[in-house]
């Protein structure tokens, strides 16, 4: 295994024991999405403050594997303060990660969300690491 898996393995799991925006939000004019893969049993519940066209908080609650909730706490980290726009356009980024494209964009800087790419490699738990940003892209829609 190379020093960079282990890396990105280490990212994983420490999002995964200690996830980021975990909770649920008290503002009623948040946006609610609850999705679920049937397929493994993972489930997400995403909550999104949106105001002006910017997500000024967004908190997740859910169960499943170390990949989806993962994903989930990189994905709320990466969008809370973005615009609407600047989070669909992360979710478009991230989904083609998923298929193993290359990113083309060098100004754009993924931080730990980058430790998800070698999920491509197995096409079972992509669906894992996309459920969380279907549901921002669900969210989203909403807003």
């Amino acid at each position: 295994m190379s020093s960079l898996d282990d890396l990105y393995r280490r990212v994983i799991m420490d999002h995964y024991q200690n996830p980021r925006n975990r909770g649920e939000l008290q503002d009623d004019g948040s946006v609610t999405i609850n999705l679920n893969n049937p397929t493994c049993g993972d489930r997400i519940q995403l909550q999104m403050k949106v105001e002006n066209g910017k997500i000024e908080d967004v908190k997740f609650m859910g169960e499943g594997c170390s990949i989806s909730m993962s994903s989930a706490s990189m994905m709320t980290q990466a969008v809370k303060g973005a615009t609407v726009e600047e989070a669909l356009k992360l979710a478009d980024i991230f989904s083609g990660l998923m298929k193993g494209e290359e990113i083309d964009d060098d100004d754009l800087d993924l931080g730990d969300i980058e430790a998800l790419q070698g999920v491509a490699k197995f096409p079972a738990r992509i669906k894992c690491a996309t459920l969380a940003w279907k549901a921002l892209q669900q969210g989203a829609n909403q807003a």
